[in-house]
């Protein structure tokens, strides 16, 4: 099974920033996100499961609190390992899309009618970023990638909001116009089948409720 994880709330999210590249870190509150996911996977995951994460710290924390849970080492992998903790993987296919001029600006501050017009044209850029179709590019390599092997037993991905769309929109053999119609929350679990015969499968999407009682 591939299991997409969306990090636990930043400090951007907190507060109600746009947030592509920078670097945000955890809130208190996204750190315990993140010991409640990695309470809620333990016990459905493989022993010796792979944990893959983004570059950006809010997901490599996250990813850190799920290998704590994770017993076994992990697969041999050509991505380089994170320093930080011995059995999360690094890979930059998984990284939030570049919104290049427009990141970590306040949503409420975003220029009118900017929505309206990436939902109607896929192919715009932000001024230095990249499009939802280069999301959906890379993101359904690495999927493609890892669909052997996630066919065989579990692998985690902590990811970020677009990406992870992304890689439902691979699941289903849809484009990028699909992202625009799912609502996915800070430390969530999205499922992917990759076993079938006919192409991977979506099980889950937008899991939450092991983050309940959590303020």
């Amino acid at each position: 099974m591939l299991l997409l994880v969306r990090h636990g709330q930043s400090r951007a999210n907190a507060a109600g920033l746009l947030v592509g590249r920078a670097d945000s870190p955890l809130t208190e509150l996204g750190r315990r996100q993140a010991d409640a996911l990695g309470a809620a996977l333990a016990p459905t995951i493989t022993t010796g499961c792979r944990i893959l994460a983004s570059p950006l710290q809010r997901a490599a924390k996250t990813a850190q609190a799920i290998a704590a849970t994770c017993k076994g080492s992990p697969a041999p992998s050509r991505v380089r390992p994170l320093d930080v903790r011995p059995g999360v993987i690094t890979d930059a296919r998984f990284i939030e899309l570049d919104y290049g001029e427009l990141d970590e600006t306040a949503v409420s501050e975003l220029p009118a009618g900017l929505w309206e017009h990436w939902r109607e044209d896929l192919t715009w850029r932000p001024p230095g970023g990249e499009t939802l179709w280069e999301v959906r590019a890379r993101v359904s390599a690495a999927c493609e990638e890892l669909a052997a092997e996630a066919g065989r037993g579990d692998v985690i991905v902590v990811s970020h909001l677009s990406p992870i769309k992304a890689a439902v929109t691979w699941a289903l053999g849809s484009g990028p116009e699909l992202s625009w119609r799912m609502s996915l929350g800070v430390a969530s679990i999205t499922r992917i089948a990759t076993d079938g015969a006919r192409g991977p499968s979506l099980v889950s999407f937008n899991e939450t409720a092991h983050l309940a009682g959590l303020a």
